[in-house]
């Protein structure tokens, strides 16, 4: 009886060991799948099923947040480590150091091509993504070699055209491999002597089905872009008329920026949604209006394009690929005013396809009238032959522009969805959030039914002192249900950044707010379903 025991025991003891040797093994592989999923760079991470291994559950790739739909990778990529380095520091001469690149925007695989004038001896280029990154604003992707600095030719420009393009020798290339996620980058340009400038580039994703589609403006960019002395609005000399007779007619990608330290508006007009989207986690992917031209089609993936602080130039197939994506659901918002108001259309330059931007402004000088109207550029939208002002899409009007006074935005619908959250009631003002370009409503312009205006502002435009009012207007496709959003003014986006010490009476805590609003309802799908637009625009005209 005691050698049975003894057999039995062994026999148990030997199940034991194996039971430990299993478990082991499972807890190891679920451990190296642990960490592979941890240091993963992908871009949209793969929903992942519950394992039954380990009797755990993957949290999912995207979800409701309280701003809007989050995606995973958007807030693990803001937790990787952060920097300042990306500021410009320092006073900074013009014209010291500044480049462009062969594409405003790259995808994964593509080879972008750096083209650097600098009086620095040597300089190195860094490329930052932008986003929040603890509050830090950027993180550091790539940092190129030491580079020899070379003073490159100027860019000439002559009359008819007056463009300016650059005929500069390549610098340096580099690859946009996985370490480049897509999003906003700013490729500073570091001299040896201090000398600093920035370029934008935008990383995109054709294959991206993220809710919220960024988009950079680089059509306005360029049409004020004042490098080598002429844009669409001014000549290198002052000349009588509006618009003077020396403007640019054609704009040219192959050229610094002559503004925003080289950055454009991007730091001022878009940035600050940039860097509240990724602090928030927000499922984003990011395009410009190139993307929308060339790739529109990709629209209808998305569940809302955000149009950002100043984005008037837009090309016939831009709007088309709008329109048709708001006729299949696709909401659109459009934060800064003044949108959709030049007619342009794109043709190619020395370096590639669709890096000139073309607008003579005056129809009947573009060289296509009467051939091919369709792609005739134009002063602004509802002039002949197009016909067709903004506001039969959005529903609000461009009204005109002050550059040095602010006004306060004025409630007039608190208990409609925008002003959730933000405690305002009728009749409250949000101190100096109303500035450069207004858009307000025009009974007398064709515009979609049931427009409904959230705010209605008095405002004085500054060529002529005229008194009148902007509108913030929301209105649902009766169709579709697509929504359509329209700020009324171009400081919605720059009222996001927080005010110096000492500020009194602050906007932007309340336009997060609202942009928080504003990104929840959009991106949960048409917002005609949940929340269709009252029109109540004959109470105020």
């Amino acid at each position: 009886m005691a050698g049975q025991h003894q057999r039995i025991t062994a026999k148990q003891r030997g199940r034991r060991l194996l039971v430990v040797v299993i478990a082991i093994l499972v807890i190891a592989a679920g451990t190296s799948i642990a960490v592979a999923t941890s240091s993963s760079t992908t871009t949209h991470p793969t929903k992942v099923t519950p394992t039954k291994a380990s009797g755990t559950k993957r949290l999912a790739a995207t979800f409701n947040g309280t701003d809007g739909v989050e995606a995973r990778w958007v807030i693990q990529q803001n937790k990787l480590p952060g920097t300042t380095a990306w500021k410009i520091t320092g006073p900074q001469t013009p014209d010291a150091i500044m480049g462009y690149t062969n594409r405003p925007q790259a995808r994964m695989g593509q080879t972008v091509n750096v083209y650097v004038s600098t009086v620095a001896p040597t300089y190195r280029i860094e490329a930052f993504r932008m986003g929040y990154y603890q509050g830090l604003g950027a993180r550091l992707v790539w940092t190129s070699k030491q580079l020899t600095g070379v003073v490159q030719p100027n860019c000439p420009a002559s009359a008819p055209l007056y463009m300016v393009q650059c005929n500069w020798q390549r610098s340096t290339s580099f690859p946009i491999t996985k370490a480049f996620v897509q999003g906003d980058y700013l490729l500073k340009l570091v001299g040896a002597g201090g000398q600093q400038s920035y370029i934008p580039l935008t990383v995109w994703d054709p294959h991206s089905t993220a809710t919220y589609v960024v988009m950079n403006a680089v059509f306005t960019w360029q049409a004020f872009n004042p490098f080598g002395g002429y844009d669409l609005y001014q000549g290198a000399t002052p000349e009588p008329g509006y618009p003077p007779p020396n403007r640019s007619r054609v704009l040219s990608f192959d050229r610094p920026y002559g503004y925003g330290d080289g950055a454009a508006n991007f730091l001022t007009n878009e940035y600050p949604l940039v860097r509240y989207m990724e602090k928030h986690g927000l499922n984003v992917t990011y395009w410009t209006n190139i993307t929308l031209t060339v790739h529109g089609n990709l629209l209808t993936k998305h569940q809302a394009l955000l149009s950002l602080g100043h984005d008037e130039e837009w090309s016939t197939r831009m709007r088309a690929n709008a329109v048709a994506a708001s006729a299949h659901g696709v909401n659109l918002v459009f934060f800064g005013a003044s949108p959709i108001l030049r007619k342009v259309r794109l043709q190619s330059s020395p370096l590639g396809p669709n890096l000139e931007v073309v607008n003579y402004r005056d129809p009947q000088a573009d060289p296509l009238y009467g051939v091919d109207n369709a792609r005739v550029t134009q002063n602004w939208w509802g002039q002949p032959p197009a016909n067709s002002p903004a506001s039969s899409l959005v529903g609000d009007t461009y009204i005109g522009y002050n550059n040095n006074l602010s006004f306060p935005l004025v409630v007039t619908d608190a208990h409609t969805w925008l002003f959730a959250g933000t405690g305002l009631t009728n009749g409250s003002k949000i101190p100096g959030l109303l500035k450069y370009d207004f858009d307000g409503y025009d009974p007398s312009r064709p515009n979609p039914p049931n427009v409904e205006i959230l705010s209605h502002s008095p405002v004085v435009i500054g060529f002529d002192n005229h008194k009148t009012y902007a509108d913030t207007t929301y209105v649902t496709n009766p169709t579709s249900k697509a929504g359509i959003f329209e700020s009324g003014t171009n400081n919605w986006i720059a009222a996001m950044q927080a005010c110096p010490p000492g500020t009194t009476s602050c906007p932007s805590h309340l336009v997060r707010v609202m942009t928080g609003n504003i990104l929840r309802l959009f991106g949960a799908g048409p917002t005609g379903l949940t929340t269709p637009s009252t029109a109540n625009w004959s109470q105020f005209y």
